[in-house]
């Protein structure tokens, strides 16, 4: 069972690690490309922020966005403002996040997210985890998928490896860094497809951030995934 109160403490650590590898930067640098195609370090930021109240509008029982367009149209409001405001921002946010998800509920029951997607309550902060972690790489400041938490690699792998199952148009695919592995795509109907490497390198494929061109295959060639 997902123990939010561990993760939300995860979510706390992560934070801390972003908000100070933040502050090192300057106005220009947050200027400066992301990883991300189209979006500058602000859009990151800004994105950061927006999605820490949308999660706390999940937990309260409210859209987690009123329209894709108003979500859009806040990132990039949002994305051109100077480093103080940005830091600012992201700290008070993810404080509004962890005082909603501080407070008495029952974990759970079901909640709806974005494009109608629904889980957990109780699994909220691991995906806000999620966006703190994979998005402080995104920024290109230092902070790599090796840098990551292993328990929060580990997991994430799981839950993305579990978001691909079932899907016709993903082949049977087994993944393995050697000691762990996990199974994704279609149910088996022939020879799986085994893709093997580091736990950074199965994650950043799995996660749209690496090409897998670091990845061994055999049985087949790199499967295809699905955008995010």
């Amino acid at each position: 069972m997902t123990d939010h109160a561990h993760d939300l403490g995860s979510v706390r650590e992560a934070t801390e690690r972003l908000l100070s590898a933040v502050a090192e930067l300057d106005n220009a640098a947050v200027a400066e490309s992301s990883r991300l195609p189209g979006w500058s370090r602000g859009h990151v930021l800004a994105h950061l922020a927006r999605n820490a109240d949308a999660l706390v509008n999940v937990l309260q029982g409210r859209p987690m966005y009123v329209t894709d367009d108003a979500r859009d149209a806040d990132i990039e409001r949002d994305a051109q403002r100077a480093l103080d405001v940005q830091l600012a921002d992201l700290r008070d946010s993810a404080a509004r996040f962890q005082e909603a998800a501080a407070q008495p509920a029952d974990w759970s029951r079901t909640v709806e997210l974005r494009n109608r997607v629904t889980d957990a309550a109780a699994r909220v902060p691991f995906r806000r985890w999620i966006e703190v972690e994979l998005h402080h790489v995104d920024l290109g400041i230092g902070y790599e998928l090796e840098d990551l938490p292993a328990e929060f690699t580990e997991r994430e792998i799981d839950f993305l490896a579990e978001r691909f199952t079932g899907r016709p148009d993903v082949p049977p695919t087994r993944l393995t860094d050697g000691t762990r592995a996990w199974r994704t795509g279609r149910e088996a109907d022939g020879p799986e497809v085994t893709v093997t490497g580091s736990p950074a390198d199965l994650l950043g494929w799995l996660a749209g951030r690496r090409d897998g061109s670091r990845l061994a295959v055999g049985g087949g060639p790199l499967p295809a995934l699905p955008p995010l």
